[in-house]
């Protein structure tokens, strides 16, 4: 059986959902995860996870890290292809922090091509640049993190801007990207996603 058959059978996704940091992308992802009963594939998760068990990956990525350099596309595309070749992701997905950038989209396409699959919708949380910050700012008092500055987070919402621009251009392209309004309490915005599924004909989140 392939990848798409399974899926199919099971009536499930494969989704991807992006959003700068604050859009509430996590929290939104693990929901619309469990609804549709498929595991939410977290690069930052499995990396996290490795290091703290300090397994042969999460060695690798330490020294990468502590290097100063980004985990190679390379590496990062082959752990997630692990993780979806897993039995649990053979009934669909949802992606979170990857792909990351085009590099990454060419090896995701690359591997759901071997199995006569494709993403079926892309996740864009809208999120004004002032809203992210001002949630972000919050975050950072209430979790005591004197590291995360206005200037620190600006910039990581620079290399947001400046990553997930092309690849949401190139999902537009094929008709896969759904932009969701991530201004609003969290059951207002998990509405609007199970909306924009539902067209698609993707479950019944709410």
């Amino acid at each position: 059986m392939t990848l798409r058959q399974a899926q199919d059978d099971l009536a499930s996704a494969r989704l991807l959902i992006v959003g700068p940091q604050g859009s509430g992308k996590g929290t939104q992802g693990i929901r619309v995860a469990e609804a549709l009963n498929i595991p939410v594939v977290s690069t930052g998760d499995i990396f996290r996870a490795n290091i703290k068990e300090g397994t042969e990956l999460g060695q690798k990525v330490t020294a990468i890290l502590d290097a100063g350099d980004l985990v190679p596309d390379e590496l990062t595309s082959e752990i997630v292809r692990d993780r979806l070749s897993q039995d649990d992701a053979q009934g669909g997905f949802l992606l979170d922090g990857y792909p990351r950038n085009t590099a990454q989209v060419h090896h995701l396409d690359a591997f759901l091509g071997e199995h006569d699959a494709s993403l079926d919708a892309v996740i864009l949380l809208d999120v004004p640049r002032a809203e992210s910050i001002a949630r972000l700012s919050l975050r950072a008092v209430e979790q005591g993190r004197s590291d995360d500055t206005e200037e620190a987070i600006a910039h990581r919402l620079d290399i947001y801007e400046h990553e997930t621009a092309p690849i949401i251009s190139m999902y537009e392209e094929r008709g896969i990207v759904d932009r969701i309004d991530g201004v609003g309490s969290l059951d207002e915005i998990t509405a609007r996603i199970s909306a924009a599924l539902a067209a698609r004909g993707i479950g019944q989140l709410v």
